[in-house]
């Protein structure tokens, strides 16, 4: 009974309690708002809500959020009807708001004005301070700081400075703009606008755009400007937070942190006010944190190109492994363009032409050779009487001599030949057309891998500026030495360089990939992620080859078959075998085929057109014809050649030898390779797990310690290795799928064949010779 009674005690105390807690409704007034707003409002009630905890009820209500559209006689009202209604503390946001409240000479009600200003504006503003009811919690910003930043970073001449109308009205920021314009060296353009159109139809004649104002912009707005602005090629700067970056803004010179300071600050001073505690006590000025943010995808897309001093103390947003390109090569465009565009395959190109004009050359050898010879002769008189006829003293004659090979041994053999070596040229052709696809797919692979340690080393820059930051707060709370700090920032330094480094690694393979493709160096292009299973690994199933590997039962017969395979299609091999029948015809020429003869025909057609003067008659009247004509055959047998027979026939055979121990050389190192290539494959595809394994347990450690250096539970030793661990294994991940299929091209080229370039019917061809093979070998 007792027990009972205690605890009836004790439930009515609680009740008691509960009913004895007061109850506060909390009204916003704003100059504008947007469904962005509204989702702001909503977290900057939770957090009221979380901060003021058991202390009271805090009410909120959609219906208390008004807005007075930069009307400052709307907003009089506004407050007044606040003032007289059911609402217990007043929250003002916007300059209407701060400017007709600021005004006032007293406060009925707890009234927080809260906004963001320039520290132009606030120059010879005076805050008010130790008012009863009233706080003022405001951020600074610097239009200035704002602008020096946008002319460093694009040098504008003209800058169009975007307000809201009801600001330009209500402020002096035209004067502001004007002075900053002649201090910094720019003409300012001021924009006013009430709707998104007034700034697109304004953008002519400027060379960059500063968003002063906007805040209250939709964020598809602000991405339909941010797009329109990258179109146009024109630089944009904002004052207002990171988001608008995040939507394709180039810049701001806000930090992350910033909304959530603002939001706690709030916070706290509503949880002063429901605890009766003076809110005029609370600090009037906010010092929010700075930190230029760039949008990186911007910057690259309007072709604003990033100075490396500004690295350090920057914020990236964006992926850059997203490049702006005129074009982006997926790997089977950049294999099927090595193919036609490389110079180096090009001039293996002509050398087959040359080889195969040998190749005519040496059957010109049958063709007939014909001469035509036409001469006029003077002979002196005397000598002319004294030949009879046959050297008068003028003659004019001319002949047609025809020259006919009808059979050569060392003609049929040069034949043979020139053949034989064309075709081993054809060969060398397609082993370097192999080769250049393959450098072509590594300089595709090497450019994403590039791509993905630029995207990663601007994250781990970030992450290093994250943990810097503990490091200080950890400094000032005294959880933390000062070497903390200096360690950190020397770790800032050296990822500084390595993010410069990525940078110029990653256009480097650029600049190699356009090289191989016959671009100009400086070629804007980009190339295509590479998954497995999607895009144009979607037609040939690189994982099936290595479930063939992977499986101890299959891969030894799998692997015979592809030495067998690479056997046949080598076309090193097929390139000996052509040089090969090159010297052994050589060998058979200088061995019994010297004793064949060589058989010609020989014709002439002779014509005299006139004869005149001494010596032109014949002897008793005679008269020679005028033309004729002789046909011969010449035979000739080679008996002896100063011992160059025997000799060049030993160099042939010397050759024969050693294109035989080449032929055996490279099929040996066929074999190596192509083992060598599916341990390497067998590899990469143990990798592709572990490491999504290794990325996903360092990054949930770096996590945990970050946690635990912040309380002083672990030192900075553990947090670097924490760090450095999660580098690594991202760079390992990231590269994994991109190493597995480079390593699979690899084997192909040792194949001597690229199943990507290949038909389907190709595919299931090789796909029935394996289960040919495999068959077999079984039996």
């Amino acid at each position: 009974m007792r027990q009972i009674l205690l605890l009836f005690t004790f439930l009515f105390s609680v009740c008691l309690l509960n009913g004895q807690k007061k109850t506060f409704t909390i009204g916003f007034l704003l100059d504008n708002t947007n469904s962005e707003i509204e989702i702001l409002l909503d977290a900057l009630e939770d957090e009221i809500t979380a901060v003021v905890g058991e202390d009271a009820i805090v009410n909120f209500s959609k219906s208390n959020r008004i807005v007075n559209n930069f009307d400052e006689a709307i907003a009089n009202k506004n407050y007044d009807k606040y003032l007289n209604g059911d609402i217990d503390i007043i929250i003002a946001f916007g300059i209407v708001n701060n400017a007709i409240i600021y005004k006032r000479q007293n406060y009925p009600k707890p009234t927080i004005v809260f906004g963001s200003l320039s520290t132009e504006l606030l120059e010879g503003f005076e805050l008010k301070t130790n008012i009863k009811n009233y706080t003022s919690i405001i951020t600074t910003q610097s239009y200035r700081e704002d602008l020096e930043y946008l002319i460093e970073l694009a040098k504008p001449k003209q800058i169009g400075v975007v307000l809201e109308a009801g600001y330009l009205t209500s402020s002096r920021v035209k004067t502001i703009f004007s002075e900053l314009g002649s201090e910094l060296g720019f003409e300012p353009k001021l924009i006013s606008f009430k709707k998104l159109e007034d700034i697109t139809n304004n953008l002519d004649d400027i060379d960059a755009l500063y968003l002063a104002g906007g805040y209250y912009l939709e964020n598809n707005e602000v991405r339909e400007l941010a797009e329109l602005l990258i179109e146009k090629k024109i630089p944009s700067f904002t004052a207002n937070p990171i988001d608008d970056v995040e939507n394709g803004i180039l810049a701001t010179n806000h930090d992350k942190s910033s909304l959530e300071q603002f939001f706690r600050r709030l916070a706290l001073s509503v949880e002063s006010i429901v605890n009766d505690n003076p809110v005029d006590a609370l600090g009037v000025k906010l010092e929010a944190n700075k930190a230029l943010t760039i949008n990186y995808n911007t910057a690259d897309r309007i072709g604003l190109p990033l100075k490396y001093s500004l690295i350090a103390t920057t914020n990236f947003i964006g992926d850059p492994k997203k490049k702006v390109a005129n074009r982006t090569y997926n790997l089977v465009a950049v294999m099927q363009e090595a193919i036609i565009e490389n110079l180096q395959l090009e001039t293996f190109r002509q050398d087959i032409e040359l080889t195969n004009k040998d190749f005519q050359l040496s059957k010109s050898e049958y063709l007939p050779d014909v001469s035509a010879n036409a001469a006029g002769n003077y002979t002196d008189p005397s000598i002319a009487e004294l030949g009879f006829g046959q050297t008068p003293e003028v003659q004019t004659i001319g002949n047609v001599s025809l020259n006919q090979l009808v059979f050569s041994n060392a003609a049929n053999a040069n034949i043979t030949i020139q053949r034989a070596l064309r075709d081993a040229q054809q060969e060398s052709y397609n082993s370097e057309e192999l080769n250049t696809i393959f450098s072509a797919a590594q300089a595709y692979f090497n450019a994403l891998i590039l791509k993905a340690n630029l995207s990663i080393q601007n994250q781990n820059l970030g992450l290093t500026k994250y943990n810097l930051k503990i490091a200080e707060e950890n400094y000032e709370a005294g959880q933390a030495g000062k070497s903390d700090v200096l360690r950190f920032r020397s770790e800032l330094a050296q990822n500084t360089q390595q993010m410069v480094e990525a940078v110029n690694l990653m256009e480097q393979s650029f600049y190699q990939l356009n090289f191989i493709l016959n671009n100009p160096i400086d070629s804007k292009i980009d190339v295509e992620e590479a998954e497995l299973l999607k895009g144009v690994f979607e037609t040939y199933n690189y994982k099936q080859l290595g479930t063939f590997l992977d499986d101890p039962t299959l891969r030894l017969p799998f692997v015979k078959f592809l030495v067998q395979e690479a056997m046949n299609n080598a076309p090193e091999l097929k390139a000996l075998d052509f040089n090969l029948e090159a010297t052994q015809r050589s060998e058979r020429l200088f061995g019994a085929g010297r004793f064949l003869p060589t058989v010609a025909l020989q014709g002439q057609y002779n014509y005299e057109f006139s004869r005149s003067g001494a010596g032109s008659s014949f002897i008793g009247g005679l008269r020679r014809p005028k033309d004729f004509y002789t046909v011969g055959l010449n035979v000739t047998l080679p008996i002896f050649n100063q011992n160059k027979q025997n000799i060049n026939q030993q160099i042939a055979e010397i050759q024969t030898e050693q294109l035989n121990v080449s032929k055996d050389n490279v099929k040996l190192n066929i074999e190596k390779n192509i083992n060598d290539a599916v341990l390497e494959i067998i590899n990469q595809i143990s990798n592709i797990q572990l490491s999504k394994v290794f990325e996903e347990t360092a990054k949930e450690a770096l996590e945990l310690t970050q946690t635990s250096y912040a309380s002083g539970a672990v030192n900075i030793v553990q947090l670097l290795d924490a760090q450095n661990n999660y580098l690594q294994a991202q760079l390992a991940s990231a590269n994994a799928t991109y190493n597995y299929l480079l390593t699979s091209l690899q084997l192909e080229r040792f194949l001597g064949t690229f199943f990507l370039l290949q038909t389907e019917e190709e595919r299931k061809e090789f796909t029935r010779r394996f289960l040919e093979f495999t068959q077999i070998n079984n039996d």
